[in-house]
């Protein structure tokens, strides 16, 4: 076996060289472009594990078993929280962007045109990969116009493929402890004793809550992604969260929550990145800029319906007893 060598090991040669600034090629004096390219090259690279992380826990999922017994769960959490780290990162890459002013920054913009971050394929491949579809995007009618045919084509085959939030619906669909056999014979169920309670404690201005919970629960929203089905679960869990089965299932819906905040944290020190750059003038890509930035945010949240469900939490004291079986079941059979 051949000995390792550090630099070749990790391609130095093609990453450090990866770097040509376009200042370089007009004879124009910009030293802070070489900073703008190696931020946005980093960036990529932790897309890509970002990317590699999440396609993991995706196929444990695609296979419609995660086996809980061999650490599955446990190991997409562990993915998960990982990627919201790397996602802590890159807010705090905009600490070393903004050691660049806006008159270094015009040192080299215009020479920069029509090229954008809004033609990052690997950032428009995780946003897909995760559950935001095409038609529930800002400004869906420019989101594939700067692509080359090629990556409009891969974006549009994306569009096809199941995502995470869907896999993670399956997931919640397939939950037994709901089931009827859990459950004494000729008594209410479960769900019918929960919505009682709640609509019981709601107070002025909650009214409308209580059809909320039918359109979530029982009926159904076809704008919605998460069926009433898995609704019951995911709320079952986050109720239950402290019997021993539960502990990870709620630990794996809170890293879902994780990531979406930090995915709104970095559009938001982007947004603000972007202003105090360029003010209100419109992208290099031609976008509205901080407009864009500002409605994507707003409007990008992909596991929201997830966080929609603490509505409708109770106090601990006020949970139904479950049944004993089902108990046993929740603590592994103990």
């Amino acid at each position: 076996m051949a000995d390792v060598y550090y630099p070749d090991y990790l391609q130095l040669d093609k990453i450090l060289g990866a770097q040509d600034p376009e200042s370089d090629k007009h004879g124009v004096a910009a030293h802070d472009e070489m900073l703008f390219i190696v931020i946005h090259q980093a960036y990529e690279l932790w897309f890509k594990q970002i990317l590699h992380e999440v396609g993991s826990v995706m196929h444990m999922f695609g296979d419609h078993h995660v086996d809980d017994n061999g650490g599955e769960l446990n190991i997409a959490v562990h993915r998960l929280q990982r990627v919201k780290t790397i996602l802590g990162v890159l807010v705090h890459q905009m600490d070393i962007m903004e050691t660049m002013t806006p008159l270094d920054f015009l040192d080299f913009r215009d020479l920069l045109r029509p090229a954008s971050g809004f033609q990052s394929m690997q950032f428009k491949i995780l946003e897909a990969r995760l559950g935001l579809r095409m038609e529930a995007r800002h400004g869906k009618q420019y989101y594939t116009s700067q692509l080359r045919p090629d990556h409009k084509a891969e974006i549009e085959v994306l569009e096809q493929q199941p995502t995470l939030l869907e896999l993670v619906n399956a997931w919640l669909e397939r939950m037994p402890f709901l089931d009827k056999r859990y459950w004494p014979e000729g008594e209410k169920s479960f769900f019918e004793r929960l919505e009682e309670l709640y609509t019981a404690g709601l107070v002025k201005g909650e009214e409308g809550n209580a059809a909320l919970w039918r359109k979530l629960f029982v009926d159904g929203d076809p704008t919605r992604k998460l069926s009433p089905a898995a609704c019951r679960s995911a709320l079952f869990i986050m109720l239950y969260r402290d019997e021993p089965i539960f502990q990870q299932p709620f630990r794996f819906l809170e890293a879902l929550l994780d990531i979406d905040e930090g995915m709104a944290a970095w559009r938001g020190r982007h947004i603000n990145m972007v202003h105090r750059m360029i003010g209100l003038r419109v992208g290099t890509g031609g976008s509205t800029g901080k407009a864009y930035l500002k409605g994507a945010m707003d409007s990008h949240y992909i596991f929201s319906e997830i966080a929609d469900l603490s509505s409708f939490l109770f106090e601990r004291r006020k949970l139904p007893a479950l049944p004993q079986e089902l108990r046993s079941a929740l603590g592994f059979g103990g």
